[in-house]
């Protein structure tokens, strides 16, 4: 059954949301439209865009938003794209064939989907998911091999956003938003972008997407 979210989100709210970490250049990059460049740091004392750890020494979720509920994740989402109409039934037509396979093996809990492709998947644990994503891409790239090399999730420290928005995504990497997760061995952003070591070897967290 579809859920209507009524989702409002005040000015004060965006602005800490968006900008609360924004001290880094204002230097525009032709890959990422809009996307702010130098040193960022995390809002828990993390990386300062060169690796490292968040405040509690664990790599993996520096500075990530958490959303604790689905209805909290698609609140989060839509402040960066069209996610105001949320949906947790595996019977609606945004729901896409074969997601269910996130999860056991993912360890993914609730899925949802806001429509125009943008799906999100509440998880237990981001080290298992992170795993579970670089075994399949591995897998994947025996055929493909520049598979994920632009990365693929953006993470929360218990979500993850699929999303089929460019906008979206260029939004959501901001400073003080959401990581792209990449677990491509080529990966290597411009300097000045984020390479953040997430929680499995082999893969990052970064604010550089390729468009």
């Amino acid at each position: 059954m579809r859920m209507q979210q009524f989702i409002t989100v005040t000015t004060a709210a965006l602005l800490s949301l968006t900008a609360v970490t924004a001290c880094g250049s204002d230097t525009k990059s032709t890959a990422v439209d809009g996307a702010l460049g130098g040193q960022i740091p995390a809002r828990n004392g993390g990386t300062d865009g060169s690796g490292g750890s968040d405040g509690d020494g664990k790599a993996g979720a520096p500075g990530l938003p958490k959303a604790g509920t689905m209805t909290k994740a698609a609140q989060i989402v839509n402040a960066y794209g069209a996610c105001n109409d949320i949906s947790t039934d595996p019977e609606d037509d945004d729901f896409f064939p074969g997601d269910e396979t996130y999860d056991q093996k993912w360890g993914v809990t609730e899925r949802g989907a806001c429509g125009k492709g943008t799906r999100i998947f509440m998880f237990k644990d981001l080290k298992t998911f992170q795993a579970a994503y670089k075994a399949e891409l591995d897998a994947d790239r025996k055929e493909s091999p520049n598979k994920g090399h632009r990365g693929k999730f953006l993470l929360g420290q218990d979500f993850a956003v699929l999303p089929d928005q460019k906008p979206l995504i260029r939004n959501a990497i901001k400073p003080g938003g959401l990581l792209m997760l990449n677990c491509h061995p080529d990966f290597n952003p411009p300097t000045g972008y984020r390479k953040d070591p997430a929680l499995v070897k082999g893969c990052v967290l970064t604010d550089y997407f390729e468009d």
